[in-house]
């Protein structure tokens, strides 16, 4: 494992007389397992990667390599002299980020995966994109067909107004640009993420753009039609029903479904369904007792098993 200070050759793990070859397969080798991207947080990990940057930068240069080995040059590529001078290196690692030069970052492939952690670090020094955070929120039904605000609240204790757009849907992710984690080396920070989940309603079921509702009506109603009032989440309209309706018969009313993006709205489905009353009406059970018409019809007629 590479240390703070020492020999470069310590730090790769080669011997003197390793090839170039040699010293880069192990700079890659040992690259792949310290760099900052695979161990975020990680301090120790990260000072092994600048030692190990600063002896490669001395060994993969062959020039270098001839210096270090006649003692002209230290661990850190600096003159050894008597006196140094602060104007010799003041500049030296000015602009590397702290993670030593760029050198060799070449001699990685552009088909090699791990090359793209070396593209993104630059002269200017490491840069990384803050992580997303994923969070997931319930929502209640007619919020998601119409649209609505909510208020969530960060990791970061901050509280934000949330807009859910008309017709959101249940696992539908709402993107929050630059909410996330912050970004290393002024890198952007990530998104805050968060996962829809929509609440059942009591009567409403959704089917694409359009609702279905299962609505009561009496056997006055069904027998003699008239006017009704259908809740729709666009709120409560009068709808006609037919003389002469069955249950299960569907009607549509048009434009009061879910909303949509463009200002439009689907449609509303609404299935009827007799209700009797609750308590027995001595008056009905009579008429239907002597209603011969009633007895001379089969409902369930082609119903075979």
């Amino acid at each position: 494992m590479p240390t703070s200070s020492g020999d470069p050759y310590e730090i790769l793990g080669v011997k003197q007389d390793a090839t170039q070859k040699d010293i880069q397969a192990a700079y890659r080798r040992r690259a792949k397992k310290l760099h900052p991207d695979l161990n975020p947080g990680n301090k120790q990990a990260e000072q092994d990667f600048k030692d190990l940057s600063a002896a490669y930068e001395i060994l993969h240069d062959e020039e270098k390599r001839k210096r270090f080995d006649r003692g002209e040059i230290d661990a850190k590529g600096q003159e050894k002299a008597e006196r140094r001078y602060y104007r010799d290196f003041a500049d030296a690692s000015a602009d590397d980020g702290g993670y030593g030069s760029d050198a060799g970052f070449a001699d990685f492939s552009g088909d090699d995966i791990f090359a793209q952690f070396f593209s993104q670090r630059g002269r200017r020094g490491f840069r990384r994109r803050g992580a997303d955070i994923r969070y997931t929120m319930e929502i209640a039904f007619l919020d998601a067909i119409n649209g609505g605000t909510r208020q969530v609240t960060l990791s970061d204790g901050k509280t934000l107004e949330l807009r859910i757009p008309p017709g959101a849907r249940d696992g539908q992710i709402l993107r929050l640009r630059g909410k996330g984690d912050a970004g290393d080396g002024g890198a952007e920070a990530g998104d805050a993420l968060i996962e829809l989940h929509v609440r059942p309603h009591e009567f409403y079921r959704r089917e694409g753009d359009d609702i279905r509702l299962e609505l009561p009506i009496s056997l006055v109603e069904a027998v003699l039609g008239g006017k009704v009032q259908v809740p729709t989440p666009a709120g409560a309209v009068v709808m006609s029903v037919p003389a002469n309706s069955s249950s299960g018969r569907t009607l549509r009313v048009k434009g009061k479904g879910v909303a949509r993006q463009n200002h439009t709205r689907g449609d509303v489905y609404v299935t009827l369904k007799i209700v009797l009353p609750e308590k027995p009406d001595p008056e009905l059970k009579a008429f239907v007792a002597g209603w011969s018409a009633g007895k001379a019809y089969d409902p369930r007629q082609g119903m075979v098993a």
